[in-house]
């Protein structure tokens, strides 16, 4: 039996709240928060947006394992493995790093296993192959076949699920912003959306190309009005600075929302750093997309 997709049961539209805050309301301007995060318990904002429709195919398809790539905290490994368990299919995360393999599994990896996931962890070397079609058939020699979903969850099928959260930001806001690791999020929601502003997490400069390529990927050529503001990554990934951790810890109190360090606090520290320097015209409303 074909499993459904309602099981996972979506909370969509998302909730759209307005969060009054005298940094932007001095300058005329309105911040709303996308709240991306409670669409769905295990599979929170663009998780959800991105695996759904990477499910939908593999399950219409007959397959029965899905397999993807992340490192030892990544949130879209536990996104997996939880889509795994609602749905009834086996999950494989190939982990980046071959020494965790010795040590006792984390918070994160450990979710993944109680959620049924098999770990793979692999040698930094060889899991930069994760793209390689070469490498794919060298897994599947190994783990039988499966539905591959690249790292991150961002692809074709990913890029055009996230078009529906620019499609519910239409109408409502005038300027977007989001956090950005993989870029398909960002390629989706400009398509069919308001003007986006990213905010990479990671450090390196590449998102921009990335993002192109996944719109072509997706819909055959670039969409929307997007930029990139490469300024509030704070160090990279799941790095962070005093600054990030009293504003967000400011944040928090002001409006009772915990902020996920990692993502959502570096975007709504950079989106406001941009309103107190004069970024934005007065009259303009801003969504801010917290994905959990």
């Amino acid at each position: 039996m074909t499993p459904s997709l309602a099981a996972l049961a979506p909370r969509l539209p998302a909730p759209l709240q307005e969060a009054a805050d005298e940094r932007f309301t001095r300058r005329g301007l309105r911040l709303l928060l996308k709240r991306d995060d409670l669409i769905h318990p295990a599979l929170p904002g663009n998780k959800w947006r991105k695996l759904a429709p990477n499910l939908r195919a593999a399950t219409e398809g007959g397959q029965r394992t899905l397999l993807t790539f992340g490192g030892a905290y990544s949130n879209h490994l536990r996104a997996t493995a939880a889509a795994g368990r609602l749905l009834g299919l086996a999950t494989i995360g190939i982990v980046r790093g071959d020494e965790l393999a010795d040590r006792p599994l984390n918070d994160s990896l450990a979710h993944c296993r109680t959620q049924g996931m098999r770990l793979h962890f692999t040698a930094r070397a060889e899991y930069r192959r994760r793209a390689d079609p070469g490498y794919a058939a060298e897994l599947r020699e190994r783990f039988g076949d499966f539905f591959l979903i690249p790292e991150g969850g961002s692809n074709a099928l990913a890029v055009r699920g996230c078009a529906a959260l620019g499609a519910e930001l239409h109408g409502h806001a005038d300027v977007a912003a989001l956090a950005c690791g993989t870029g398909g999020t960002l390629a989706g929601l400009a398509a069919d959306g308001p003007r986006v502003i990213g905010f990479p997490v990671l450090k390196g400069g590449f998102l921009h190309a990335e993002v192109e390529r996944l719109q072509r990927e997706a819909f055959g050529g670039p969409r929307g009005d997007w930029s990139l503001e490469d300024r509030f990554h704070c160090g990279g990934y799941a790095r962070t600075t005093p600054e990030l951790t009293e504003f967000a810890a400011d944040f928090e109190q002001r409006h009772g929302l915990t902020l996920d360090r990692v993502y959502v606090a570096k975007m709504l520290y950079g989106l406001t750093t941009l309103a107190e320097e004069g970024a934005f015209p007065a009259g303009t409303t801003l969504a801010a997309v917290i994905t959990g």
